[in-house]
């Protein structure tokens, strides 16, 4: 945690890395995105944490959910 803002990330910092990310994959067929030919939640959390790990170097994890209560989450093991 940041001791001046009392913050762990900027939510506007984390909003910029993500945008490429969601243009890729928003409205797209993601087995013709590269990387994702099978596109599984694990699959999809992994390909996320790979392009966003080094942009911010505090992320403990990505989850991504199939549903409220269907997800898979991905920490970089």
């Amino acid at each position: 945690m940041d001791p001046v803002n009392g913050i762990v990330a900027d939510f506007s910092a984390i909003d910029e890395s993500i945008v490429g990310i969601m243009t890729t994959l928003d409205h797209r067929y993601l087995n013709e995105v590269q990387g994702l030919e099978n596109p599984t939640a694990e699959r999809i959390a992994e390909w996320i944490w790979e392009r966003l790990n080094d942009g911010l170097p505090r992320m403990s994890s990505v989850r991504v959910y199939e549903t409220a209560d269907c997800w898979a989450e991905y920490d970089g093991r």
